[in-house]
């Protein structure tokens, strides 16, 4: 049956639940296509609640038996809850329903994967398990008893009793149903023991399915460090007597942070130098913090409505990248943030998917799970920080935890706690919250009688639904440097508020070169008309990290474009710039590393689309090839001694250090394919003894059209490792030239590995084609029909990750007429689906009607 028609949400609309919840029992006898779920929950009416009406979410339920205060009712059922008459006093509502978790393939309620129950709940998944007011601002204590033949029975909270067949949770922490949690299953348990700042023991387990045991070790060490590092950094305690982590292979986000019962993507949690990369080694620990944090920015406080969801997740997101930068390299932490900003987030900011930060309406909140509400939520906590102060954002923060403590709260309340802190108006400042697109700043410089006057002007492209944009708060680090490199004025936040501002310095000897947006201030899009020679001048010189990178790449950028539109040669401003920088063994390798790479050939059709010019993908993917060339041959007689130095003679170790050395050493083992023709990555592929430097060689071998013979290796080597065979699948589309990617994602689909129904497994193949710019562009459109026919497959087995991957449409809009019209046929052929979901409706509908 179709969905519901959808109906629009409104943030203005919000009205609380007329009832509260005091408590929640519930009882599960586990069966595969017929588990019963008994609820026994102690409502009262709710004293600031207008609306008395009682109705209780409930999706796909059969309703066995419902009664209030021991007698038997009969609600009004439909698809989407039930109502029913209820006392206007305290009551005791009961509910028997049956599910069937066996043939729940969209991986939201209770779930089975692998012979493990399971559960997601966020957003709305728990009215797929009982009849319930399925919304953040309704918290309650939860006890649950599990009733099944599986050894491992796990829920949220403390455990309050076991037997033969059974096991009880008691949660004492009030928390809304999205933070439900149950898992049963054959599993093992890594231990671990921490202790807390106030001396509480804490049991620690990752819960792994037989034969990953080998897996979990890193997975304990990170969450260790996260537990004390929230301790140090923030003062927060964890407040259970045990933190569990479960890893599952069916599941369709990262993790989820769940109140005591963390459950995992198999990918975010498993870990072992065999099987794993220095990346995925970083992603697991970030992943890992991220949850944790939680604890505190989520579950403790959580969000009001579903609008707030930038509360929890802007600010944690904030946090984890906080702790990555303490555990790893700050300077190389924020550039990589930068990156997969510009590439996510920009993209989604000014296309056909824009929203802001705290969306005003929505209709399936699945689908605003985004990057501008995670990471440019987290952009603009830390422009937050910048303005008011490492001290007063501590404050702060210890209000909010004070204040708000057991709240279900919102984006002002957020706000109130650093005006009432510092005494600051954040009016302006909160547009960032409810203003869409990217910002744009634009610089124009004036030099005379010792005084530098910088004039900084802030515009916002048009976005959908908003046409007038208002001026932001935009804080704009800033430092000047002499003609001699030296630096004349230190990093100074400039606080633009107006559309058009101009800022002094005085008593300078000379006109200084401006470092602008330092540290990458704040999520906007700089225009300022630097020449190369300033750029290369910058690389050389400037001391702000980021900027320092940024001047590389922007030299890289004109470069490209040049190239792309001209005909022009590759600039020796940037490849004696960045010969420089892989000359300096003072740099941390991992920075050197980031310095060699370029803008993303997606990011180049962006700023060719932003001067009015048409992308060509195969002509930007040229233009690529050909400068990677020209800068193999520009530092090949580098090359050697870049091979040696980053050479590791140690165990493996996914540090910092080690890690820096194995980018460098890759990036440049890249560059050496070029030339030698994969003789050199032949050689380390055969004597890798870690995963990533066996990926390294092997995607090297592949992207010079060779390794055949090795790719077959690594078949035969990990075929029986699920995580490493994403990998082997996903690695072949990325690797693949623009005419022969369509081929080979088709090709894999065929093969008897290709297990669609499992996110992770869809995602390496049809994810790495939306992500090959020029395969998936092929002019004839056999990339869109390609990914097409999989989305009306999938969607209804699993419409999150289908909406979800829908989005690798959404720039359609930039590119030539006849593109255009291949990409919105298939838009329409997906849309005209017979029973496409409510999820993948809307998101093509938005990206339609751009």
């Amino acid at each position: 049956m179709r969905d519901a028609a959808p109906t629009t949400i409104y943030l203005k609309d919000y009205t609380p639940f007329g009832y509260l919840v005091d408590s929640v029992h519930l009882t599960f006898d586990l069966a595969p296509h017929a588990t019963r779920v008994t609820s026994r929950i102690a409502f009262r009416p709710n004293p600031d609640a207008v609306d008395k009406t009682f109705f209780l979410h409930g999706e796909d339920l059969k309703l066995i038996r419902a009664a209030i205060d021991g007698s038997d009712v009969t609600p009004d059922v439909t698809t989407e809850g039930l109502t029913v008459t209820v006392p206007d006093a305290p009551f005791i509502w009961e509910a028997e329903v049956e599910i069937d978790p066996g043939n729940n393939t969209a991986l939201e309620g209770l779930y089975m994967s692998n012979g493990m129950y399971c559960t997601q709940c966020e957003a709305e998944g728990f009215r797929k398990i009982t009849y319930y007011p399925d919304r953040p601002d309704v918290m309650s204590t939860f006890t649950v008893r599990i009733n099944g033949d599986l050894p491992v029975l796990l829920s949220n909270g403390n455990p309050s009793g076991k037997g033969e067949g059974w096991a009880e949770w008691v949660d004492p922490w009030p928390k809304p149903a999205y933070l439900f949690a149950l898992v049963a299953g054959e599993l093992i348990a890594h231990p671990g023991q921490f202790t807390t700042m106030s001396g509480r023991d804490v049991e620690l387990n990752l819960w792994v399915r037989p034969g990953d045991e080998g897996k979990c070790a890193f997975g304990m060490e990170a969450l260790k460090k996260s537990m004390k590092w929230d301790e140090d950094v923030y003062g927060r305690e964890y407040d259970l007597d045990v933190f569990n982590i479960v890893a599952v292979d069916d599941f369709n986000m990262g993790a989820m942070e769940n109140k005591g019962l963390n459950i995992f993507n198999s990918s975010a949690v498993l870990a072992s130098p065999e099987t794993s990369t220095d990346m995925n080694f970083e992603r697991i620990e970030a992943i890992i913090a991220h949850e944790y944090f939680h604890n505190w920015t989520g579950n403790r406080i959580t969000c009001r409505d579903w609008f707030q969801l930038c509360l929890k997740e802007g600010l944690t997101v904030f946090r984890d990248a906080q702790f990555t930068s303490d555990m790893r390299s700050a300077p190389v932490k924020r550039i990589h943030d930068a990156i997969d900003l510009r590439a996510r987030q920009f993209p989604e900011d000014n296309g056909p998917l824009s929203h802001p930060v705290r969306p005003e309406s929505f209709q399936e909140i699945n689908n605003f799970y985004t990057s501008t509400v995670y990471e440019k939520g987290a952009e603009v906590i830390g422009m937050l920080k910048r303005l008011v102060g490492d001290e007063a954002y501590a404050q702060a923060l210890d209000l909010y935890f004070e204040r708000h403590d057991g709240q279900a709260c919102t984006i002002e309340d957020w706000l109130k706690v650093f005006e009432d802190t510092t005494g600051r108006d954040l009016s302006q400042f909160k547009r960032w919250y409810s203003q869409s697109g990217t910002p744009r700043v634009s610089v124009t410089e004036d030099w005379a009688d010792g005084t530098y006057t910088l004039t900084l002007s802030q515009r916002t492209e048009p976005t959908q639904g908003q046409e007038d944009k208002q001026p932001q708060v935009i804080p704009i680090a800033v430092g000047l440097l002499g003609p001699n490199g030296d630096e004349v004025h230190a990093t100074e936040v400039l606080e633009l508020t107006e559309t058009k501002q101009s800022f002094a310095f005085t008593g300078l000897a000379a006109r200084p070169v401006p470092s602008i947006l330092r540290d990458f201030s704040a999520p906007v899009i700089l225009e300022h008309d630097h020449t190369n020679a300033e750029r290369a001048f910058l690389l050389a010189h400037d001391s702000d990290p980021f900027n320092r990178w940024q001047a590389g790449r922007s030299l890289a950028e004109d470069t490209l474009l040049r190239m792309i539109t001209d005909d022009a040669a590759p600039d020796t401003n940037y490849l004696d710039g960045l010969l420089a920088v892989l000359r300096d063994p003072a740099l941390d390798p991992a920075y050197r590393a980031l310095m060699l790479g370029l803008p993303t050939q997606s990011e180049l059709a962006a700023a060719l689309h932003d001067n009015a010019i048409t992308p060509d993908p195969m002509a930007i993917w040229g233009a690529v090839e050909t400068l990677r060339q020209a800068t193999a041959q520009h530092v090949q007689d580098l090359l050697p001694r870049l091979h040696s130095e980053t050479l590791v003679d140690a165990p493996y170790r996914p540090d910092a250090a080690q890690s820096g050395k194995r980018s460098l050493g890759g990036a440049a083992l890249a560059l050496t394919t070029r030339l030698d023709g994969g003789l050199r990555a032949a050689e380390d592929y055969a004597q890798a003894d870690n995963m990533t430097l066996q990926l390294t060689a092997l995607s090297c071998l592949l992207r010079a059209g060779k390794g055949e013979t090795e790719l077959a290796a690594f078949y035969d080597q990990w075929q029986h490792d699920r995580l490493v065979m994403d990998k082997w699948f996903g690695l072949q589309v990325t690797m693949a030239g623009p005419e022969a990617t369509v081929d080979v994602a088709r090709n894999l689909t065929e093969h008897a590995d290709f297990n669609w129904k499992n996110p992770n497994r869809f995602r390496a193949v049809m994810g790495s084609l939306a992500g090959n710019h020029a395969g998936f562009h092929r002019p004839d459109g056999a990339g869109y029909a390609l990914l097409a026919d999989w989305l009306i497959r999938l969607d209804p087995v699993n419409p999150q990750t289908t909406a979800r991957m829908c989005s690798a449409f959404q720039t359609w809009r930039r590119y030539d007429t006849e593109r255009q019209a291949l990409i919105r046929a298939q838009l329409n052929r997906i849309a005209e689906t017979p029973d496409l979901s409510r999820d993948t409706t809307e998101m093509v509908s938005r990206i339609l009607g751009a």
